[in-house]
């Protein structure tokens, strides 16, 4: 199985919380209510843990405005 790195467009987010909602190990806000993938503090480096990646295709899936993203190769490197 490929690694999935996952990153939130805090520029597309409008502070639903849902994703937060959804998968509380893999996001949070901060004190405006944007959303960022916490493993990694929203750099899109850290490979999601196997056991959380069901929650993040459910966060993603249900995100409002597609500010979640992934991706099977970090985001520092697209």
């Amino acid at each position: 199985m490929k690694p999935v790195y996952a990153h939130v467009d805090q520029a597309a987010c409008i502070a639903c919380g849902l994703c937060q909602m959804l998968a509380p190990k893999l996001f949070d806000y901060d004190s405006e209510g944007i959303a960022s993938y916490t493993p990694d503090h929203n750099a899109g480096t850290t490979p999601v843990d196997p056991a959380d990646l069901i929650d993040l295709k459910i966060a993603f899936r249900r995100c409002p405005t597609g500010a979640i993203q992934h991706s099977e190769h970090p985001f520092n490197e697209q």
